[in-house]
């Protein structure tokens, strides 16, 4: 039994399209996956390494990140700042970042202090304890905060001002402190009732998700190739017939 093959020429540039378009995504989220596995693991090694003590010269956030830091000193008290739009656990609620004088020097660094739950009136701050005095601070330093999609026009940088994102520089220009450029996700209790929530994400989280995104546009390829190829037999064969 002898089979016939028709080309089509549009079907062809259609099924070439698809292929590379599968074939560009899936490699995207295959080097998603990859980056983040090295992330992972760089996390790892560095969450492995002893703390190291934070100090008032200004440091590039790059060569410290996930580094787990000790910084002493005492928390600029009137400076608090809310990250919003960050849930946890299904609950809605907000990050609470707050300056922090490194003792013996004017250098601040800003540090993501932990979770507070949404109050139910829009744009009323929760309740919160900060320690007084001078305290030694144990965390991890992270160069973002994390970004979310920004809703509308962003409160200008005022303290207990609710934003959706926040950038070191920003708060300097703002409050005119000098400022590390990065962040330091407290960790452990800075004091007596200090109790905010630190669960904080991974960044590295979602290998698997875009790896079974990377499987599905690799499928997308193929089934564009085979469907080309099995429609290019049958309508061979009816024109045989």
């Amino acid at each position: 039994m002898r089979f016939a093959f028709r080309f089509r020429l549009i079907p062809a540039i259609a099924a070439l399209l698809l292929a590379v378009l599968g074939i560009v995504l899936g490699n995207w989220q295959q080097g998603r996956a990859e980056q983040k596995s090295a992330l992972q693991a760089r996390q790892a090694a560095r969450a492995a390494e002893p703390p190291l003590a934070l100090g008032p010269d200004l440091a590039a956030a790059a060569p410290l990140e996930y580094r787990r830091v000790k910084v002493s000193g005492q928390f600029v008290a009137g400076w608090p700042l809310f990250l919003a739009n960050r849930p946890l656990k299904g609950q809605a609620g907000l990050y609470l970042v707050m300056p922090f004088k490194i003792a013996g020097s004017d250098t601040h660094v800003l540090v993501l202090r932990g979770w507070l739950p949404r109050q139910a009136e829009y744009g009323k701050l929760p309740a919160f304890a900060t320690p007084g005095g001078a305290v030694t601070l144990e965390g991890v330093v992270v160069a973002s905060a994390g970004q979310v999609m920004e809703l509308g026009t962003q409160a200008p940088l005022a303290p207990g001002a609710i934003v959706q994102n926040l950038e070191p520089g920003a708060v300097a220009r703002a409050s005119s402190l000098a400022l590390q450029p990065f962040f330091v996700q407290q960790t452990v209790p800075a004091g007596p009732g200090d109790d905010l929530a630190r669960d904080w994400p991974l960044p590295s989280a979602g290998i698997d998700k875009h790896r079974g995104y990377a499987f599905q546009w690799y499928a997308l390829a193929a089934m564009a190739i085979l469907f080309f190829v099995i429609t290019g037999f049958r309508s061979g064969s009816r024109q045989r017939n």
